[in-house]
């Protein structure tokens, strides 16, 4: 037992090709490269619709109010010519619940195109990487810049560049708040130095979130912070389009002359430019397989395509596909998993149509007093509640009130009630029993509140009535 193990040294790395980090693996900022293409000019699409929406929804007037406003102090929701209140919550929840499974849908269908294209995160940090593309200048510009010692022009367009970062986010916490508040005086305050300091803190807030989030952590959000990236995998399938290299037809990687027969130097269609590298703004080489960085924004598609044209080769190296295409199959569009959230998606949708067609536009809260009973001067039992109504439109509105089949009950207190648009009202009233007590004990009892102009608009709440056993 005293022989030794023999032992041989095997050698992983070829010496003759360096090691290549990625820009993710090397760490540090990541500089991409300038590009054009079908997929970014959609992305800019995607984003300019975004901006719109975003920007331009909070300044609409509507009916003499801000479009949209969520009025949090009066508990109103204002969205066009409806306004909702904490009762219609279950709204809110059914549209989180299509948000969701569209997501699902898209993620199976394509991928995480929806943090390729229209994720803020992702939208707000191409805007903060084309405003350091103009004062710091392009890839290869920046990477220089970063490494030069400080002197008046680094200062200068780091300053530039800070600067607009700062602006943006700026514009980005004004248009945010402006949701929760009037626009137009939150402009006003910020531009007279007149702005409360609840509201200031906000501002400041949303400010430094975006300035932090698109300007410094950027792709570390996407891969560190987003649960969506690590839970991404488990919704893929084999029919998923998902950036994909062709690793069949890209290999072996090589540079070459443009009039080379490269096929008979055993070469494939990658030349090895890392272009695709250049522009990820994850710093990833997709090269190497599907991975959680990858937020399937189609920049590496368009970087080789482009090379590909310079080479008149076919375009596609790098696309858009599945597994089973890759493995030389059909990608199958009709799969039940697909077809199950698809089926999904439209009962929720056709769900919430019904639901905001159909819901009340008034709102009736029943509390009965906590005291049991009563007999008035009649001799006849009586309970106290107290109505809470709600104006749900944008219009003043006169309502009918009384009690539901009301039998042997009598409704003491007021019978019409004027509301102006969204206002509340607390109103007491009474209800006697007029029949002489047989000792039924307590009963349901049911208030109508109707509106008087539409017959169809009307809402009814149940209680009980309490009376003595005898």
């Amino acid at each position: 037992m005293t022989d030794r193990i023999p032992v041989r040294a095997i050698e992983t790395i070829d010496p003759a090709k360096p090691i290549r980090l990625t820009p993710a693996q090397a760490g540090g900022p990541i500089h991409t490269r300038s590009f054009t293409g079908r997929f970014r000019n959609l992305r800019l699409l995607g984003a300019g619709l975004l901006f719109l929406l975003f920007f331009g929804t909070a300044w609409i007037d509507w009916n003499g109010r801000q479009a949209v406003l969520w009025d949090l102090e009066n508990r109103q929701f204002h969205i066009f010519g409806a306004t909702f209140w904490p009762q219609d919550f279950i709204l809110l929840s059914a549209i989180l619940i299509i948000a969701a499974f569209g997501l699902f849908f898209i993620t199976v269908l394509a991928g995480r195109v929806w943090c390729g294209y229209a994720c803020p995160q992702s939208v707000w940090t191409w805007v903060f990487m084309r405003v350091e593309q103009i004062t710091e200048g392009d890839r290869g510009q920046r990477i220089k810049l970063d490494a030069a010692p400080w002197s008046l022009q680094k200062l200068a367009r780091r300053s530039a560049k800070h600067g607009l970062w700062l602006a943006v986010s700026v514009v980005t916490a004004m248009a945010f708040i402006g949701y929760f508040t009037p626009v137009r005086q939150l402009t006003t305050d910020l531009l007279t130095l007149e702005m409360g300091a609840t509201t200031a803190f906000w501002v400041l807030s949303f400010t430094a979130a975006t300035y932090i989030n698109a300007g410094w952590l950027r792709e570390k959000v996407c891969r560190d912070m987003c649960p969506y990236s690590r839970f991404q995998s488990v919704m893929f399938d084999s029919d998923t389009l998902v950036i994909s290299y062709d690793a069949a037809r890209g290999e072996n990687r090589g540079p070459r002359r443009k009039d080379a027969d490269y096929k008979a130097e055993g070469l494939g269609d990658c030349i090895d430019c890392t272009m695709c590298v250049q522009v990820c703004p994850t710093g990833i080489d997709i090269r190497d397989g599907l991975q959680l960085e990858c937020i399937g924004c189609g920049a590496c598609v368009d970087a080789c395509d482009s090379v590909m044209d310079k080479l008149g080769y076919d375009r596609g190296l790098v696309r858009y596909s599945s597994e089973h295409e890759l493995a030389g199959g059909k990608t199958h569009w009709l799969r039940p998993r697909l077809i199950g959230y698809a089926a999904m998606l439209a009962v929720m949708i056709g769900a919430f149509v019904w639901a905001l067609n159909e819901r009340p536009l008034i709102s009736l809260d029943v509390t009965r007093d906590r005291g049991l009973f009563r007999e008035n001067a009649l001799g006849q039992i009586e309970n106290i509640y107290s109505l809470k109504i709600i104006n749900k439109t944008q219009q003043p509105r006169s309502y009918a009130i009384g009690l539901v089949d009301a039998g042997d009950f009598e409704l003491h207190g007021p019978s019409t009630l004027n509301l102006a648009p969204g206002e509340i009202r607390d109103l007491p009233v009474s209800v006697a029993l007029t029949a002489t007590h047989n000792g039924a004990g307590p009963q349901t009892i049911r208030f109508e509140v109707s509106d008087k102009a539409d017959s169809q608009s009307h809402v009814s709440t149940k209680s009980t009535f309490l009376a003595p056993l005898r």
